[in-house]
């Protein structure tokens, strides 16, 4: 009798001191499950552990400190009902098994109309999942992944499956595999996200009519792939140091009817890369000291591109595979500015060259045959290969501009490059001591 009431008075005083760990952290599924319709649940600067699911139309809204931890088996938060509000909070540890039947999130979300704001996401597989939920908004979210060395090892950012009509805005994500991944995703809008060191910052696959404008891409193995994806529109974005073998800041790989409008490409291995595309138009867009600006294959047809500034690449542009002449470097009688790469005259002063500009390159073949060749670019065997090939006559044409823009209209470009070039510099600041090891004073890898 004596040990029992023992215990009850020792059971008593633990409960007393810690009260949350004996209350199932207050249970916050029994909360949600409490709550009518349309109420607002304001949570505690605390940690609540455990797996929830919200199936009616509340709003979550954390403060400074507020965490919801999940127990590594599941999905932290499972949003079932349409018009949910999640707001405030850091959210962590959801289930990391990438073998199961369901790819688990940090928020999974089923339904329409939900918001999810200032929220921040660690140590999950998936960020957020959007599984056939459309009309949702998702804002100032921080998500931030294992980083490049456990790219298999984990999900993406934002993963949108099947998903339409949905709003991006001012996200920063970090270290995922791919930052966010659009699959059978249309009409979706995504606007001044910044995504950095995943595997593609930007993933199209069968995704149509979507609209990506002010993001910025950095460090990533690739900046943006679009595939098998038609009727989109990518303006104003940045591409920045997306660096590595095979990289590029742009991939368009069987997509069609794109607009590529006002981007900037800097720093790239390849500025952009497009291979079994047709009728993209490329109109704008700014593509410096990339080792190659556009590396076209001749399995795209119908390109066209206009009133772009294309200079001080080791290499501007090169079409691979064959000719490529169905593909189209000026429209309405304007072409693009080559900068210094290709003096020009401009006798009556129209901002037309008088003459045309054509490129022609060996090194076609070589990049073609082997990969390995993109490493050495800014090799000085380049050039003494490539005038061996002009003796022998053994160059092709790369591109034929016929009304490249002359040195009146270049000013303005310059301005505009320099800008961005200083917000580059401010952008990767943290990184700068990566970039001096990378590509050394000189912009030569080391």
């Amino acid at each position: 009798m004596k040990n029992l009431l023992l215990f009850l008075f020792v059971f008593s005083i633990i409960f007393l001191v810690f009260p949350e760990k004996n209350s199932a952290a207050e249970n916050l599924q029994a909360m949600i499950d409490s709550l009518e319709e349309g109420a607002v649940l304001q949570l505690e600067n605390k940690t609540y552990e455990g797996n929830i699911v919200i199936n009616k139309s509340i709003t979550l809204a954390g403060t400074v400190n507020t965490v919801i931890k999940g127990d590594g088996t599941g999905n932290v938060i499972s949003i079932e009902a349409p018009n949910v509000t999640i707001k405030k909070l850091s959210i962590t540890n959801s289930g990391m098994d990438r073998n199961s039947a369901e790819e688990y999130a940090g928020i999974k979300i089923h339904t329409n109309g939900n918001v999810i704001d200032n929220v921040k996401i660690t140590e999950s597989f998936h960020g957020i999942y959007l599984s056939q939920a459309h009309d949702n908004k998702i804002s100032h979210v921080e998500i931030k992944g294992m980083g490049k060395g456990e790219i298999a090892a984990q999900g993406n950012g934002i993963h949108i499956y099947y998903s339409n009509n949905n709003l991006l805005t001012h996200n920063k994500i970090e270290g995922t595999r791919d930052g966010m991944f659009f699959d059978y995703g249309n009409k979706n809008e995504s606007y001044q996200n910044n995504i950095s060191n995943t595997r593609y910052g930007l993933h199209y696959m069968y995704s149509d009519e979507n609209i990506f404008k002010k993001n910025t891409f950095t460090m990533n193995t690739g900046g943006a792939a679009v595939m098998n994806s038609n009727h989109l529109v990518l303006e104003d974005n940045h591409f920045i140091v997306n660096y590595g073998n095979q990289s590029f800041g742009l991939l368009l790989l069987q997509a069609n009817d794109n607009l590529i409008k006002n981007n900037t490409f800097y720093m790239n291995q390849r500025g952009m890369y497009i291979d079994q595309a047709t009728r993209n138009r490329f109109e704008g867009n700014k593509i410096s000291q990339n080792q190659i600006g556009i590396e076209l294959w001749a399995s795209s047809n119908e390109q066209i591109f206009a009133k772009n500034l294309i200079t001080e690449n080791t290499i501007p542009a090169v079409t691979i595979g064959g000719s490529g002449e169905n593909n189209f470097w000026s429209h309405n009688g304007t072409g693009n500015d080559w900068g210094s790469s290709f003096p020009l005259t401009d006798l009556n002063q129209d901002g037309i060259g008088d003459f045309p500009i054509t490129y022609r390159s060996s090194l076609y073949q070589l990049l073609e045959d082997q990969e390995l060749s993109y490493l050495f670019l800014k090799s000085p065997a380049l050039p003494i290969y490539e005038k061996m090939n002009a003796v022998l006559m053994d160059e092709k044409i790369m591109f034929h501009d016929p009304h490249p823009l002359a040195a009146a209209k270049r000013n303005n470009h310059i301005i505009l490059i320099a800008a961005v070039v200083l917000a580059a510099v401010l952008t990767l600041l943290k990184g700068r001591h990566l970039l001096c090891i990378t590509f050394g004073r000189n912009g030569r890898k080391t």
